[in-house]
């Protein structure tokens, strides 16, 4: 079984989970001390503040409501 071409390039699978609220998990914030999971919901909410303390942000979140 091969992977497809979308599970190749992502780095966040289905079974990664939001560190606020357990939802699927879509945005990574890479921060000095470690990194966090955030759902679309939370990193819309909290985006400002994680752009401003974070090092690197992994955005996929083009991928919600898609199918695997």
């Amino acid at each position: 079984m091969t992977a497809s071409a979308e599970t190749a390039t992502r780095e966040l699978q289905r079974a990664d989970r939001c560190d606020k609220c357990g939802a699927e998990a879509f945005v990574i914030a890479k921060f000095a001390a470690g990194e966090l999971m955030f759902c679309g919901h939370h990193f819309a909410k909290h985006e400002l503040m994680i752009r401003e303390s974070s090092y690197e942000i992994i955005d996929e979140r083009e991928y919600i409501n898609t199918k695997p």
